[in-house]
């Protein structure tokens, strides 16, 4: 538990420092797993729906010590960043934040953009070498993209909807031979009754979504999100929302903690804390009941042909994004802070840590420096 708290306060830079810790932790300096049964379980997790270093974490967590290490592993790799991200919400989401927390919120978020464009990017070239068909890869990218930009919260239908088409069509006429697996494809909707059925249902119907049926990596949840939190529940501002984003990628821990700072802005901190729970209570299912199969799971034709479609939707989605994500601009400034960000990761190929606090000390400059820069 020691071991996985310490990657849950180091874990900064996403899902590749993740991986990266876990594989120092449990392959080389421990060798409580060989390399390939590790590199299988990479392989499984990014098969799987919602957040894939927060699973393989619980997985490697359950190889050591069955169900009762992952359930403590797999909070010790996300409570600390959760404290930090919540205090952080607390001081962002604040009634009259000091001037300087306002101009960092708006630096830092106006490079939110800039990081779901190179989140896309990182994604596009793998997702491309493994497609089944060129004509089909574009249209599931192309899907994916217009409707993070105009669906909002119908998005996960395409997703799932392109995952449904690409498996029809690689198994119409095909005879099934692997019965005894159940489809893993498509989480079932639990939730769905949760909808409008007041504030912590609504907090819980979106987490649910952003934990069981976001595919693509942890930046697809922002389309999940956006529409809900500031469109459709009016629980933050769309300048709360990009800082909430920000907060998300900046804290170690997993990315999708960013779905507790909209929880604390629907409802405070029970708020919070339910998201971050609902969120993660699929990954924690995924291992706790499937990690026994997880060698049948990766060799399955259905889930491949599932992720076939839904993968390069859920990246058109993360480009998507980036134009919702722009309109929510409000300041002419932020503009050049986005284009300096684009630079930044995109030319000069930094990170996305350091961008997001340069853009924040950007924004912190211009507010105290120009009086007049948040009005």
């Amino acid at each position: 538990m020691r071991e996985w708290g310490r990657i849950g306060c180091i874990g900064f830079g996403g899902p590749p420092a993740h991986i990266r810790l876990l594989r120092d932790l449990c392959v080389e300096r421990r060798q409580w797993m060989d390399a390939q049964e590790f590199e299988d379980a990479i392989a499984v997790c990014n098969l799987l729906p919602g957040p894939a270093s927060t699973q393989l974490a619980i997985f490697c967590a359950w190889r050591l010590r069955g169900r009762a290490g992952a359930l403590a592993g797999g909070a010790a790799f996300i409570v600390p960043g959760l404290i930090i991200i919540l205090a952080l919400a607390a001081l962002f989401l604040s009634t009259s934040p000091p001037l300087w927390v306002l101009g960092a919120g708006a630096g830092a978020g106006a490079a939110v953009p800039a990081v779901a464009i190179h989140a896309g990017t990182g994604l596009t070239g793998a997702s491309w070498r493994r497609r089944a068909n060129a004509a089909r890869w574009l249209c599931y990218l192309i899907a994916g993209a217009a409707s993070a930009a105009t669906l909002g919260p119908w998005l996960v239908l395409v997703l799932l909807g392109c995952g449904l088409i690409e498996l029809t069509v690689q198994f119409t006429g095909r005879r099934r031979h692997d019965a005894n697996l159940p489809g893993v494809a498509v989480a079932p909707v639990l939730a769905a009754g949760a909808i409008g059925s007041g504030v912590l249902l609504s907090v819980a119907w979106v987490a649910f979504k952003v934990g069981a049926l976001s595919y693509g990596g942890g930046f697809v949840i922002i389309p999940l999100m956006q529409s809900d939190a500031v469109s459709h529940y009016h629980w933050m501002t769309g300048a709360q929302f990009l800082n909430a984003v920000a907060l998300g990628q900046i804290t170690p821990g997993p990315v999708v903690q960013t779905v507790a700072v909209v929880g604390y802005a629907a409802a405070g901190l029970i708020g919070g804390i339910l998201a971050s729970l609902v969120a993660f209570s699929p990954s924690f299912a995924f291992v706790l009941l499937g990690a026994h199969r997880f060698d049948q799971i990766r060799g399955d034709h259905r889930a491949r042909a599932f992720l076939a479609g839904a993968g390069p939707a859920a990246i058109g989605a993360i480009y998507g994004s980036a134009i919702p994500l722009t309109r929510a601009l409000s300041h002419t400034w932020q503009y050049a802070v986005l284009a300096g960000a684009l630079a930044l990761l995109l030319v000069l190929r930094r990170g996305v840590v350091l961008t997001l606090l340069s853009a924040g000390a950007a924004g912190i400059v211009i507010a105290l420096a120009v009086s007049t820069a948040l009005q």
